[in-house]
């Protein structure tokens, strides 16, 4: 099949075809001019020129169509880059440097906000549970009873109002704003190096491992204020001592020899007792440090446990038989690869849970630490170590002194952990982290 070629020409060829024969007439007539010996220059210079007409408006027809094509390609070029451009933001938007000073600050706000709001929820709770713990003369009566609890709560109302509910509420927040910060962005970066962005790594072992580490963190920058907030709880006279006070009474404590400088029986024991006596430290800064070597113990298990807890359970939450009454959409400004919020009462579940199971793999060794915490306050003023304060509850109360206050505990710690995580994982969402 032969194509036509006219019928694939554009208007501008066609001008200039229909010109071409008026040409070739024209240069037909120039051997009858010849014959007749008119004039050929002009002629040929007619043709010519007819030639050239048409070359020239064959040209502009394809520059013009050329040039059709490239604007149109710019245009489409222009008209993409923008939408490139705004991809590109978002990708960058959605991989945030978890290692950036920007998103640690992020996180260190948001933790410490959600610290302070889970601790003033409890407060009252969390004071009569130290009493409980520490096994004070006046609210050793309400052990050991459902009813304590309320009447504990009623005893301190009734002596010293709402302030003794709240009583070591203020050194609590200025302790517990930097220790959840500090735990919530430790846990941040440990699980940026232990687990990274890997589905293949979000193993249980990976995850207690970065909540352990996490909490061990901000024990060690935190231990101080929370001796002085255990000292201020406990404290039930009328005449309570003042921040500053308390923490000079801590610093200036002075433990008791212990017994072998009394009845050594040889004059090297003596000598031997008494150089230990003179290198030991007796007070100082030392003092707001008991029980820490307890407290780090006793925070493996429990920040361990609680971030393992938490992240499973919000696994199980946004597993396929759940997700559709358990997640929210995912907000516009969320980083990539963040899975989708929990709805309110999941994300308080799964604070809840973390809570209960961290609290009760964890409260034996958080029972010593609070006994010698207070060694100062209470006895002969012998500094007690873990296996001897251990051994102490033992003998009072045998294994279920270990557990005094849990029930206190529960009640404490499921609304603690449920508020602190979920205003945690919402302030992430306003920070956009």
């Amino acid at each position: 099949m032969t194509t036509c070629v006219v019928c694939a020409r554009n208007p501008t060829e066609e001008s200039a075809a229909k010109e071409m024969p008026s040409a070739l007439t024209n240069y037909g007539s120039v051997a009858e001019m010849q014959r007749e010996g008119g004039n050929t220059d002009s002629l040929i210079g007619k043709v010519d020129g007819a030639i050239r007409r048409a070359s020239t408006a064959i040209s502009t027809a394809t520059d013009k169509d050329s040039s059709s094509k490239s604007s149109s390609t710019t245009a489409e070029s222009a008209t993409e880059e923008p939408t490139m451009t705004e991809a590109a933001a978002g990708q960058s938007k959605k991989k945030p440097n978890k290692h950036s000073m920007d998103y640690i600050m992020r996180s260190f706000v948001a933790g410490g906000v959600a610290g302070c709001a889970a601790k003033t929820t409890v407060a009252p709770l969390d004071r009569v549970k130290i009493l409980f713990q520490t096994s004070n003369p006046q609210f050793a009566k309400y052990t050991g009873s459902w009813t304590g609890l309320s009447r504990a709560l009623t005893d301190i109302y009734i002596q010293h109002g709402v302030v003794g509910l709240f009583r070591g509420h203020s050194a609590t927040l200025l302790k517990i704003y930097p220790y959840a910060a500090i735990k919530f962005v430790a846990y941040e970066q440990y699980r940026a190096l232990i687990i990274g962005g890997s589905k293949h790594n979000e193993t249980w072992l990976r995850r207690f491992s970065a909540g352990a580490l996490a909490g061990l963190t901000s024990v060690l920058f935190t231990y101080p204020l929370e001796v002085i907030r255990v000292r201020l709880a406990f404290e039930t006279g009328v005449r309570s001592s003042s921040l500053l006070q308390l923490c000079r009474k801590i610093y200036h404590e002075h433990p008791l020899p212990p017994p072998t400088t009394v009845h050594a029986s040889t004059p090297a024991a003596a000598a031997t007792a008494t150089t230990i006596s003179a290198v030991s430290p007796r007070s100082g800064i030392i003092n707001f440090y008991r029980g820490f070597s307890t407290t780090m113990l006793g925070m493996i298990p429990y920040a361990g446990m609680s971030f393992l807890t938490h992240d499973t359970v919000g696994d199980v939450f946004r597993s396929a038989a759940l997700r559709k009454h358990a997640t929210l959409p995912q907000p516009s400004n969320a980083p990539k690869d963040k899975p989708a919020p929990l709805t309110a009462w999941a994300e308080l579940a799964a604070g809840g849970i973390s809570g209960a199971v961290s609290q009760t793999i964890s409260y034996p060794l958080e029972v010593i630490r609070r006994r010698m915490q207070v060694a100062g306050a209470i006895g002969d003023g012998h500094r007690l170590r873990i296996a001897e304060t251990a051994g102490l509850i033992f003998r009072e109360r045998g294994l279920p002194g270990f557990f005094v206050g849990l029930t206190i505990g529960y009640v404490k710690i499921i609304p603690l952990a449920a508020v602190s995580f979920y205003t945690y994982e919402r302030m992430k969402i306003i920070l956009s982290i």
